[in-house]
């Protein structure tokens, strides 16, 4: 593939992963093309039909899951903070806004055929390595990793927030020091992202009630 075809792929695959994660698997295909920065005639070269299309963006989703744990597990840094980096990668590429709203559309096997690299098998490892350096919680599975992720990556409802992905990845920090073996807790100086204080809080549920913008508190 010439380099430029290349990169209108990407840039398609990751618009799509953006407008699906947001208005679904049925979002209209020139509003990706738009946020792609090509015209529908070259997304539609790319993928002849939706189904085609939501496929490119599984499959696209799994595979950089899957390098961002091989990453993570053949870093040279301690265990647990190999897990951290990986779950904040994973937490970009919003797993649990994406893959959710593709469920219905795909045969599982039609996707997972053409995954490069299963993060699974690479993200037990950081989680056996850091049990085993005594970091990580003994009684925590492989599975309190993505089913978290998949809850946190979600974007709040009644519409995309502005500070969403920051939010998520705070609120992510403070599970991670939940995970941490009893008494190897490293907490961050301070916690990334915004501090959502009472009166923010409040303006951002009006939105979510009656779609209604918050206004930032004034420092």
């Amino acid at each position: 593939m010439r380099a430029d075809a290349r990169r209108n792929r990407e840039q398609i695959l990751r618009a799509a992963r953006e407008v699906f994660a947001a208005q679904g698997p049925d979002a209209p295909l020139d509003e990706i093309a738009r946020r792609a920065g090509v015209g529908v005639a070259t997304l539609y070269r790319r993928f002849p039909d939706r189904t085609d299309l939501i496929r490119g963006v599984a499959i696209d989703v799994l595979t950089a899951l899957g390098e961002a744990a091989l990453a993570a597990r053949d870093a040279e840094v301690e265990p647990f903070e190999a897990l951290r980096t990986f779950m904040h990668a994973a937490l970009d590429l919003k797993l649990g806004s994406v893959m959710p709203a593709l469920i219905g559309r795909l045969e599982a096997d039609d996707v997972l055929d053409g995954v490069r690299q299963d993060a699974a098998d690479p993200v037990q490892e950081l989680v056996t390595q850091a049990q085993a350096a005594g970091t990580l919680r003994p009684d925590v599975r492989f599975g309190d990793l993505p089913l978290m992720l998949m809850r946190i990556s979600r974007p709040l409802a009644g519409g995309q927030l502005a500070e969403d992905g920051d939010l998520a990845h705070r609120q992510l920090e403070i599970y991670l020091d939940g995970l941490r073996a009893p008494g190897t807790c490293d907490q961050r100086a301070t916690l990334p992202g915004p501090a959502v204080d009472l009166g923010w809080f409040k303006r951002i549920r009006t939105r979510l009630i009656g779609h209604q913008p918050p206004s930032r508190p004034r420092a």
